[in-house]
């Protein structure tokens, strides 16, 4: 049994972290550490509650760390737990700085420590089906690609630290961005150039909340959007190739049922978790054939803990790698240096 500690009690640690880990058969949810309040207490009543970091960590038997606070405090947690011989998930993004990421990987190497971010999005259900797709060759060869994520939010949230100008690793690009630049690494691996822009949709706004990024190679293109004031719906995913075009309308559903409180105690989860209806289906359109619906393959964000999970009871290899948490983190920095001095950049350019 891995008995986990989760830091932080906000939206991340409650939806994201908390309720997913007590549904991971071999995870014990075995402390949370909320530094006020009561949520907690009453959320799990038969977890522990820790107001201080010495306090989790006075627990040896908790071996793994879930770093869920602001993006500001990732380093210095996720420092103080490897320090103390515990493996950690950090949420994303990894941390505000190239400099600050690359220590972490290096001090979890030395310590012969687990280091991973939480990357949830691979275990969407469209991601899944896009890639079994892109496995098969059913679309040929790929020449463009493109993601939304699409929001309709017409104030921002007074004294969000995600949406203050004075804090660090703050705005959309840094909050959604880790999530579709991820998935087109995955799919495409490491782009040639990046050109990006950052801007302000809503007049309460102070910092990014809208971006596109251009990941171009050689023959594609991969174009990643966010929006907040999008009402009309939009393709969630587009892809172009030799053999045809895959059209998805419509988020994972997972995210709403666990921001909503939706989801089951206990490991006992039910068959249709993560599944789409029909309607919901995106459509293949092949050269030659009419168009038809493919059925969405079921996501389920318990897929990054099981990997967790066995990769430290088992020497599973880790599905979202410390190299993998770098490549994101290079990629949204050097979007954010793209779209801050308006121009295309390298690759191999220093992110900062």
């Amino acid at each position: 049994m891995v008995r986990v500690g989760v830091i932080g009690f906000g939206l991340a640690g409650q939806s994201f972290h908390a309720a997913v880990i007590q549904g991971v058969a071999g995870m014990e949810l075995a402390c949370i550490l909320e530094r006020h309040g009561s949520l907690a207490r009453e959320t799990y009543s038969n977890v522990r509650v820790a107001r201080s970091l010495d306090e989790l960590l006075s627990d040896k038997t908790i071996g793994l760390c879930v770093v869920a606070t602001p993006n500001e405090s990732h380093f210095e947690l996720t420092r103080a737990c490897l320090l103390a011989g515990r493996d950690v998930v950090v949420d994303k993004p990894f941390t505000p700085t190239m400099a600050e990421a690359q220590t972490l990987v290096e001090l979890a190497a030395k310590h012969k420590r687990l280091l991973t971010v939480y990357q949830d999005r691979r275990w969407d259900g469209v991601f899944r089906t896009v890639r079994k797709l892109m496995d098969a060759g059913t679309l040929g060869d790929i020449v463009e690609y493109e993601s939304r994520f699409d929001r309709f939010r017409l104030e921002a949230k007074e004294n969000a630290w995600r949406e203050r100008a004075d804090q660090p690793a703050a705005g959309v690009l840094w909050d959604l961005g880790p999530h579709p630049i991820d998935q087109a690494l995955v799919l495409f691996g490491e782009p040639q150039t990046i050109t990006a822009t950052t801007f302000l949709q809503r007049t309460t706004s102070v910092i990014d909340d809208a971006f596109d990024v251009c990941m171009d190679y050689p023959r594609l293109r991969a174009t990643l959007k966010a929006r907040i004031i999008a009402y009309g719906l939009s393709p969630h995913l587009l892809i172009h190739g030799t053999k045809g075009s895959f059209l998805k309308f419509g988020m994972d559903p997972q995210e709403e049922r666990l921001r909503t409180g939706n989801f089951p105690r206990g490991t006992n989860w039910p068959a249709d978790w993560g599944t789409e209806p029909e309607a919901a289906w995106g459509t293949l359109s092949l050269v030659g054939q009419p168009p038809k619906k493919v059925k969405t393959e079921a996501g389920d964000y318990r897929g990054f803990y099981a990997n967790v999970r066995d990769a430290i009871e088992k020497g599973a290899l880790l599905d979202v790698s410390p190299e993998h948490a770098l490549r994101v983190m290079r990629a949204v920095l050097l979007a954010h240096k793209s779209s801050r001095e308006r121009r295309t950049v390298r690759w191999d350019e220093a992110p900062e």
